[in-house]
Formats: structure tokens, C-alpha cells, sequence
């Protein structure tokens, strides 16, 4: 039918010897053809129920109600778990040729990206995806802070979707340390190292991670297996928090909770077509430019001395871990005292997970439709954006070297990250205005 439709569009288009007659006799063909293919372009993918799906796929894949006024920021979760997919399978192929110990670690890399065919590609492909899935998640976490996301009813989605972050930061750094390159190895060893803080049992406990008194094989032999292992657990809690969501249901951006069956009925709108379409489209453009980028600067997030063989006589002029990891690298610099420094780092991401536990005013049930969002809050939206302001400071000062005024202005942001926070979790009444 498509086909016989394009013919006659081409013959009615084509300048040769007819009569008007045979002109109208194929224009009306081809509108009747094209009625008949839109309407069977409708019944075969705009009308699910001929598809005979699957009751859960059909309920949470294609019936499944959202708000209506839903905008681009909620398409960030969709593209985080393509982009985790990306990760694994990209992974499953490394696998093959990665030899995990000190002799063979670098030389295997190298092996990958010259003698494999397409090893390039796999390589950069799973490199530059973990930096593009943690700016994605990073813009997710920030639309959930600002449109306030971790509210009652949704604070096992935030809860889960935390738990998720810190599985990605372990799994990034295990990965990281696998390259074995010159930056690799010595920062590993520095984050290895603050295990040491850990009063009397410091010591014991990193001889037992590592396995051993530096890292060496015993070393990428257990980092490899859990940067295996953790992927698998992270898409487990997906699977979680993607249940959690679907149980309590997607805010929007006026902060109103849709409820009630005339509210359903006007101002939510089932998952398929419509946001397949949205996330499509946002999809296609992510993966354009991690493509852009893995094409022409592959290297334009990563590190000059990891393609240096790592060496434990030679010290780098500067050691700092991976882009994502800087702004947490910042607090704990800033900090003076090597226990508070640690402290600081881990309580910046535990803040986060008390996020919804430890509100002062709850939302109760009765007055849930009384929440407004950042439209309605002013100064809520000033404070917000100073806040990732210092988030992106943060991350210029972590890779930067110890010394003024990189020290002060880490200590500033760091102030002011956790001023934010307990705002967030104290939620004043002043801040509502």
C-alpha cells in the first residue's frame, strides 16, 4: 500500500504525456490510499490493544497515566537507563580481552584500543558513556531537588535513586583503577589511603581490601570482579525505583498532586505515544553528541598521564581523580583534618539520602494538594541556582592544585553546600515564599 501511494505521487509529479482526466483519477487513488494507510498506521502502532501485549508490559509500558504538562527535564531517567544498557554492553565486550593484573592491565587496554577490531570504538564508547551517564544523573538529581521530587508520597524513589548514584561512584572508581595508567593507580591510592582514618582498625581493614600494602594483583583481581558484579546490582535497583515510581506515581513541575479520577481524566495522559516521542527525540540528541564526541575528542574528559604506564617510583606533579568525582574531591581538601576532610565527603552524600527522612514540616496526606512548585517560590529558585553554581565551582577548584585561593573558595562552596542542604531538610518557613 505505501509503496503503490509513492508511485502515484511520483507519476502525478512527473511531466509526462497525460490528460487531466487520468490526473484527478490518480489524485482521488491517492487520497484514498493515504486515508487507508494513515488508518492502517493507527490500528497496527497508535492502537495498542491489537498488539496483544503482555498485561504487565501493557500497564507500564503503554497505559501507564502521566501528567500531562510533564516537560524535557523528565526525560533524563529514560536516558540514564539507556545509557547504563550502554555501559554493560559496551562492558561484556571489554571483558573478553581485559587481563586484570599489574603486568598485563595497561598492555590489554592498549591491545583493545590498537589490535581489536573496533576495540577503539568499544573502549571510548564505555569511557565517555560513563561521563555522559553521570552528567545525565546529575541533571536528573538537580530537576528532582528543584521541583522537589523527594516529597511525600515519593521518598523511596529519591531513596533508591541516591542508592543508585553511590553504586555509580563505586563502580566508577573501580573501573578507573583498572586502566592501570599513571593517574590510576595514584588515585587509587589516595582514596584507598583514607580507609586509614578508620581509628585502630584503619590499617587491617585496607591490607584486607587491597590485598596487600599497595595495590598489585591481588588488587585489580578484586576490583574487577566487583566492577563486574555492581552493574548487575544497579539494575536491580532500577528495577526498584522504577516499581516505587509507579506505585506513588510522577510529579510535574507545578508541584500539584494529581488525584481523583476527573483529575486523571483531564490532566494526566497515557505513557505511549506521546512520551515515547519526547524521550525518542531527547534520546537521539544524547546519543549524537556522545557519538561527536567519542568521534572527535575522545580524549577530552580524561586524563594526559593515564596513557603513561603506571609506575609506584614516580609521583604525578598533581594527583586528581575523574571530572565527576571533583566537587566531592574539593570538600575533602577543603577540610584540614584528614577524619573531618573524609566526613565532609561522605556526609555531602549522605545529606542527599536524608533528603525526604528528615523534613520538619511533612507533607501531610490531606494537604498534599497544596503543594506548589518553584514557579510559586522566588527565592527558592535564586537560592537553587547559586546552589549549582557552587556544585560547578566545586568541581574547577577539586582539579586545581592545594594552594590559595583554590583552598578558600573550596571552603566557601563547601559552607555553602551544606548551608543548602540543611535548609532542604529543615525547610523553614521562609523558604516557602
Amino acid at each position: 500500500m505505501l509503496i503503490r501511494w509513492l508511485w502515484l505521487n511520483q507519476r502525478l509529479f512527473n511531466k509526462t504525456k497525460r490528460n487531466m482526466d487520468d490526473d484527478r483519477e490518480r489524485v482521488n487513488e491517492m487520497r484514498d490510499l493515504g486515508r487507508r494507510l494513515k488508518l492502517n498506521i493507527n490500528n497496527r502502532f497508535m492502537n495498542t490493544k491489537s498488539l496483544k501485549l503482555p498485561t504487565v508490559v501493557q500497564e507500564h509500558l503503554v497505559d501507564y497515566k502521566m501528567p500531562i504538562n510533564l516537560n524535557y527535564m523528565w526525560n533524563w531517567g529514560f536516558i540514564g537507563g539507556v545509557c547504563l544498557m550502554i555501559q554493560i554492553v559496551t562492558g561484556i565486550f571489554l571483558v573478553m580481552h581485559y587481563v586484570p593484573d599489574v603486568n598485563g592491565a595497561f598492555d590489554s587496554v592498549e591491545h583493545i584500543m590498537r589490535e581489536v577490531k573496533m576495540g577503539w570504538l568499544i573502549r571510548y564508547m564505555h569511557a565517555n558513556g560513563a561521563s555522559m551517564f553521570f552528567i545525565i544523573i546529575y541533571i536528573h538529581m538537580l530537576r528532582g531537588i528543584y521541583y522537589g521530587s523527594y516529597y511525600y508520597p515519593r521518598e523511596g524513589v529519591w531513596i533508591t535513586g541516591v542508592m543508585i548514584y553511590a553504586l555509580m561512584m563505586a563502580t566508577a572508581f573501580l573501573g578507573y583503577t583498572l586502566v592501570y595508567g599513571q593517574m590510576s593507580l595514584w588515585g587509587s591510592t589516595v582514596i584507598t589511603n583514607m580507609i586509614t582514618a578508620i581509628p585502630k582498625w584503619g590499617a587491617l581493614m585496607l591490607k584486607w581490601l587491597i590485598g596487600g600494602y599497595t595495590i598489585g594483583d591481588a588488587t585489580l583481581k578484586r576490583f574487577f570482579s566487583l566492577h563486574y558484579l555492581i552493574p548487575m546490582i544497579i539494575l536491580g535497583m532500577v528495577l526498584i525505583h522504577l516499581a516505587i515510581l509507579h506505585i506513588k506515581g510522577s510529579n510535574n513541575p507545578t508541584g500539584l498532586s494529581i488525584v481523583g479520577d476527573e483529575w486523571n481524566k483531564k490532566e494526566k495522559t497515557n505513557f505511549y505515544p506521546k512520551y515515547y516521542i519526547k524521550d525518542g527525540l531527547s534520546l537521539i540528541i544524547v546519543l549524537m553528541l556522545l557519538i561527536a564526541i567519542v568521534s572527535y575528542r575522545p580524549n577530552i574528559l580524561g586524563h594526559v598521564d593515564n596513557y603513561i604506564k603506571a609506575d609506584m617510583m614516580v609521583t604525578p606533579e598533581h594527583i586528581v581523580p575523574e571530572w565527576y568525582f571533583l566537587p566531592f574531591y574539593a570538600i575533602l581538601r577543603s577540610i584540614p583534618s584528614k577524619i573531618g576532610g573524609i566526613l565532609g565527603m561522605i556526609g555531602a552524600i549522605i545529606l542527599l539520602m536524608i533528603l525526604p527522612i528528615m523534613e520538619r514540616y511533612r507533607i501531610k496526606r490531606e494537604t498534599i494538594e497544596n503543594i506548589r512548585g518553584p514557579e510559586w517560590k522566588m527565592g527558592y529558585r535564586i537560592w537553587f541556582w547559586i546552589f549549582v553554581a557552587c556544585c560547578l565551582i566545586l568541581g574547577w577548584v577539586g582539579g586545581k592544585p592545594v594552594e590559595e585561593p583554590y583552598v578558600m573558595v573550596g571552603r566557601i562552596m563547601t559552607i555553602y553546600y551544606y548551608i543548602y542542604m540543611i535548609c532542604l531538610i529543615i525547610r523553614f518557613r521562609w523558604w516557602k515564599k
